[in-house]
């Protein structure tokens, strides 16, 4: 029998998945980039205590940017590159799968600013099991080790109050008593903290400096200004100050996710669930650079569906990131931010023209558009990015166009497959109504395919899979 695990007080926002897209009706696809991770690492925590995750902790973009891809460095000024790949989709024989990936610009340990950090840390009651406070604390004393004489750190707890345990200093030893002084008690009072955590950054403001909260919390607000909107708002005029946010996610039983997740958000920041060493050590330390140094801001792509070449098409995920069309070109529009050396990737199941998205009556007071000349290039997309500059309030745009390709899926780079077996393995998990052929074997299968055995998390991923489909064998079973 499968072993039940209590997860009813966790908080999830509810994921409802679009269907195709006509381009008759609308040709474009606009969102807001996604480096959060902590959707993978969650789902992970399940599956590892015997349990398939709610369909809602599924993000499918996390899950697919919780690993690295091998995408072109960019060059010159441009602090990204774009790339792209199209081929057969894996799961629908009669689709196109197109592959986006965004590969930032990787920064010399040498090169990386000042780092000013506040850590603010969740002391209450909640926090006091092994998994939340004691691997907080030995989590960010790996983090604390990579520190230069250089950076600051700066300390603040919160529970039923708020106050400053470490005023900012260089001194890693002093920092890590601090830490190590911590103990779990009382109510969460987490907007007090907050206000102090970004009153104490920009007091000692580094500029042209990494100036990060850094919040680590089980995100169980429960005290004080608690509603996920008040937060939101109040995260949403802390970061007019320059300072960003990074959100750490911990434990088991009432995590809430869709807290978390809009903090980090509307705080210029990202979102990590640590649920082992082995991740805190990933997060903090590995990708210590493209977490903590910013190289672009307010990323957004929209996509613009040639229709001679494509019926119909859907975002894979992305399903909390979709903004209005006009919100492409609006600066005041907040998005997502890319770090340094990090890659952000997305898919678009496509229909080929001819192809059939749905059946919708003919309009009576509206006539066919007519193609533009542009339309007979071949052409299957363009692709534009607007993003700013770190410390920047004004946009740039970049784009670049994607053609189709007769290229054979065993013919597609590892990271295509990959990517491809993710997103698949994501919707499985959801029991999505896009999973068309999907099997857990056709992933397990399509992840080796791609020189899985050459990475750890890779590795790691097939080991989740086959964990996964026994948990699903046995409620089929049951």
């Amino acid at each position: 029998m499968e072993p039940q695990v209590e997860f009813d007080t966790e908080g999830y926002d509810h994921i409802e998945e679009p269907e195709f897209m006509a381009v008759a009706d609308d040709p474009l696809s606009t969102f807001s980039i996604d480096v959060d991770t902590a959707s993978y690492s969650n789902m992970r925590r399940f599956i590892a205590q015997g349990q398939l995750p709610p369909a809602d902790a599924v993000r499918i973009e996390e899950l697919i940017n919780y690993f690295d891809y091998d995408y072109t460095q960019p060059v010159g000024v441009e602090p990204f590159s774009m790339n792209s790949e199209v081929s057969t989709c894996p799961w629908n024989e009669d689709h196109l799968l197109v592959h986006i990936g965004l590969q930032g610009k990787e920064i010399v340990a040498s090169q990386v600013p000042t780092r000013n950090l506040v850590f603010l840390i969740d002391v209450s009651g909640s926090m006091e099991s092994p998994d939340k406070l004691p691997l907080l604390q030995r989590g960010l004393a790996m983090l604390v080790e990579t520190l230069r004489k250089q950076d600051r750190v700066s300390m603040v707890v919160y529970a039923g109050a708020s106050g400053v345990v470490l005023e900012p200093t260089s001194d890693q030893s002093e920092i890590l008593a601090a830490l190590e002084r911590l103990r779990a008690g009382g109510s969460t009072n987490g907007g007090a903290g907050i206000e102090l955590a970004y009153a104490i950054a920009q007091r000692t403001f580094v500029k042209g400096g990494i100036n990060r909260v850094v919040l680590a919390t089980d995100g169980d607000f429960n005290v004080g200004i608690s509603s996920q909107g008040e937060l939101v708002r109040l995260i949403e005029d802390k970061r007019k100050s320059g300072v960003f946010l990074s959100v750490l996610g911990f434990g088991t039983g009432n995590v809430q996710d869709a807290t978390m997740e809009q903090l980090a958000d509307k705080g210029n920041g990202n979102y990590a669930y640590i649920d082992s060493l082995a991740e805190a050590r990933k997060v903090l330390v590995e990708e210590g650079g493209s977490t903590l140094v910013t190289i672009a801001k307010d990323v957004k792509i929209q996509v613009e569906f040639n229709p001679l070449e494509v019926s119909g098409y859907r975002l894979v995920g992305y399903e909390n990131r979709k903004l209005a069309h006009r919100d492409f070109n609006d600066d005041s529009k907040d998005a997502g931010e890319i770090g340094a050396g990090h890659t952000v990737t997305a898919l678009y199941e496509v229909i080929p023209a001819g192809g059939k998205v749905g059946e919708v009556d003919a309009l009576k007071y509206q006539a066919a558009k007519t193609p533009t000349k542009a339309a007979t290039s071949g052409e299957l997309m363009t692709v534009k990015v607007r993003y700013k500059q770190p410390d920047g309030n004004a946009s740039k745009l970049s784009s670049f166009t994607i053609t189709p390709s007769d290229r054979p899926l065993a013919a597609t780079s590892n990271d295509y497959r990959f990517s491809a077996a993710v997103a698949e393995f994501g919707m499985l998990l959801r029991d999505s109504k896009h999973k068309g052929d999907s099997t857990f074997a056709e992933v397990v299968d399509l992840a080796q395919r791609a020189g899985s055995a050459n990475d750890e998390h890779r590795r790691e991923f097939l080991t989740i899979v086959e964990q996964a489909s026994r948990l699903a064998s046995t409620r089929q079973g049951g």
